[in-house]
């Protein structure tokens, strides 16, 4: 019986300190940042059906994003309120179908390489209609 026990004890000190420098080795790479998920997941925009964001760009120098937001809903709309974390945007008023319009916002400031991720909301009225209209969307991307 004293042999088993002696096997057991071997077998979990040995194994139990190569399982004690893989942790090791994981919290180090975590902590310098290799396994940090924002390095590898990439920049999206993304909005409601018939509403796309062409291009879009966070600038840490001016705390600024640009959005350029295309309407392919099959009619023109007016842009009542458009905002990006919670902060409204300036040049969008209406977009014709088919067109496009560029948005500016002010951001929380950043670095460089930093990751943004903020909410879009717009309300809008349809060209014949009277009903506003809410959507919201998600932009995901770094500063540059």
């Amino acid at each position: 019986m004293k042999k088993k026990g002696q096997a057991a004890m071997e077998f979990l000190m040995t194994y139990g300190w190569a399982i004690l420098v893989v942790l090791i080795a994981i919290g180090a790479l975590a902590y310098f940042g290799v396994l940090n998920p924002s390095r590898f997941l990439p920049s999206s925009c993304t909005m409601a059906p018939g509403l796309s964001c062409d291009e879009f760009k966070v600038d840490a120098g001016a705390d600024s994003a640009t959005i350029v937001v295309r309407n392919g809903m099959g009619k023109s709309i007016t842009v009542s309120s458009f905002t990006l974390a919670g902060t409204s945007c300036t040049g969008v008023a209406s977009i014709a179908d088919g067109s496009t319009a560029t948005a500016s916002c002010a951001v929380a400031a950043g670095d460089a390489g930093d990751a943004f991720r903020g909410v879009i909301a717009m309300d809008y009225v349809a060209s014949g209609e009277t009903l506003n209209h809410s959507i919201s969307g998600t932009l995901a991307t770094k500063y540059e």
